[in-house]
């Protein structure tokens, strides 16, 4: 028998009281009581947790999600990223704080020479999101731009931008800096990264370098970018070497991520 006398609160505003809160809140308060757990599971708390747009997001095949709760739609969609019409990119929602999450494939990307097979060659990977990625052949001249639609992001959340790649072999002259840049709204973020670590050369601390990811692929962080309240425009990023033009090669890239930066 329930003797706590915030059990008794009706479940429509205990749901009510919930959706203002997080999708871990929501978690944790299923566990206070059986009546907490009817309204924490409700459909009216994870709707709220749901982007515009997301109910039925498609899938690889082209099929949308078959109806079902909510909450388990957000389980869905938090737990796994699902490809968007085209095949060149992929959305998942960040666990935590329900942010919209986005990877743009290698191929949506704008890379100088990619047409030009002896520069580059398009190859697929079983452990890819993508039909393919772009491998480096030897380039002097890096350039890789893309970008996405402020409105597909979610107001008031911090992002940031990482490209995801491998390494082939035997890479040559990606252990040099190069430019990487973040713009969103007239305002640009540029720095300075690394595409490899070398054991044998001092990087200076301002070059950010990159980080082994669980899904065996490597990630580099680009910059950070807010998502303001009302923004309507692009969000570029990108990186390049266009000055030294040292032959550069055995770059595996999957794409760009943009993702919520807890």
């Amino acid at each position: 028998m329930e003797s706590c006398e915030i059990a008794r609160l009706p479940e429509e505003l205990v749901s009510a009281a919930l959706s203002l809160t997080s999708p871990r809140d929501a978690c944790r308060a299923a566990a206070v009581s059986p009546a907490f757990r009817a309204a924490a599971d409700s459909d009216a708390v994870w709707a709220c947790f749901l982007p515009l747009l997301a109910d039925q997001p498609p899938l690889a095949d082209g099929e949308a999600l078959l109806a079902c709760g909510k909450k388990d739609l957000f389980l869905r969609l938090s737990g796994s990223s699902v490809l968007l019409p085209g095949g060149l990119m992929s959305m998942w929602l960040d666990r935590e704080t329900a942010a919209k999450c986005y990877m743009v494939a290698a191929r949506e990307l704008s890379i100088a020479w990619r047409d030009t097979p002896q520069h580059w060659t398009w190859i697929p990977l079983e452990d890819s999101r993508f039909s393919d990625s772009a491998e480096l052949i030897w380039v002097c001249w890096l350039e890789i731009r893309g970008k996405i639609h402020s409105k597909m992001l979610s107001q008031g959340s911090t992002y940031a931008v990482y490209t995801v790649y491998k390494l082939a072999e035997e890479p040559d002259g990606l252990n040099f800096p190069v430019n990487a840049s973040v713009s969103v709204g007239g305002s640009i973020l540029a720095s300075k990264v690394c595409l490899q670590r070398d054991p044998h050369m001092i990087h200076p601390e301002d070059v950010a370098l990159p980080h082994q990811r669980v899904d065996g692929w490597m990630e580099l962080e680009l910059g950070e970018l807010v998502c303001e309240a009302g923004e309507d425009g692009d969000v570029s990023f990108g990186l390049s070497e266009t000055e030294s033009l040292y032959c550069k090669s055995g770059l595996i890239l999957q794409g760009i991520e943009i993702r919520c930066k807890n």
